[in-house]
């Protein structure tokens, strides 16, 4: 039984939304501030929390912060953010903060799930299972174990970040348009927000490039989306 903690101030759509999860089978905790919900991940219950979904607009410390916070704590918990305005700024700043995806309030019942189930695939292991790649640069990226290093010091990638990495580097050269990112890491069978690749991308160089406005890994070919090198 997937473990979820659910983040929201507005006690009416935290009760709703609890229900919901619990009624497809998740077990839930809840809590109405970022302050609480952070104190729970340190504390002895957060070991079992596997995703979080997380309101935006919440009294003191905001979902941004709390979002930053969470990642301070660990990379592989997923994260989705629930906006209630849909807001460029807003889910743009929130994914920038290390959320893996997002959905605008109201959200039904069905689209909730469907995201909560695709994060948590992509939290699971996978991948092709091959050596370690590298290259002269330093950057090893080991398959079997899903580990990267660079110069021998590990990156911490989060699950979104790790796959969006080898699928790239399965292909050194293709071009990925954003629209076959989406469906192949994100697992969006409808049409997807490719805000949601830009913004994976640019946290992904900031942990791998020397210098992340001239990647040397993961490049843009405008007008038609990402590639690995060619090295």
């Amino acid at each position: 039984m997937p473990h979820v903690l659910l983040i929201e101030d507005d006690a009416s759509v935290r009760d709703g939304m609890e229900l919901v999860l619990r009624r497809h089978g998740y077990d839930v905790d809840t809590a109405a501030t970022g302050e609480q919900a952070l104190a729970l991940l340190d504390g002895p219950g957060g070991a079992r929390v596997e995703l979080a979904v997380l309101d935006l607009m919440l009294p003191g410390m905001d979902g941004f912060e709390v979002c930053r916070g969470i990642r301070a704590r660990t990379t592989t918990l997923p994260v989705i953010m629930l906006t209630a305005r849909g807001d460029d700024r807003d889910i743009v700043t929130g994914l920038e903060a290390g959320a893996d995806d997002y959905v605008v309030k109201p959200v039904t019942a069905p689209v909730l799930e469907a995201r909560i189930r695709a994060a948590l695939r992509r939290a699971e292991p996978s991948g092709p299972v091959r050596g370690a790649e590298s290259d002269p640069a330093g950057l090893v990226i080991d398959r079997a174990g899903l580990t990267v290093t660079k110069h021998g010091v590990a990156i911490a990638l989060p699950p979104t970040e790790l796959r969006l990495l080898l699928e790239l580097s399965a292909s050194p050269g293709r071009v990925f348009s954003r629209e076959q990112l989406l469906a192949s890491v994100w697992d969006h069978s409808f049409l997807g927000d490719s805000r949601l690749v830009d913004a994976a991308v640019g946290r992904l160089r900031a942990k791998l490039e020397d210098v992340p406005a001239k990647p040397r890994y993961v490049q843009t070919v405008r007008g038609f989306g990402y590639r690995f090198g060619p090295l």
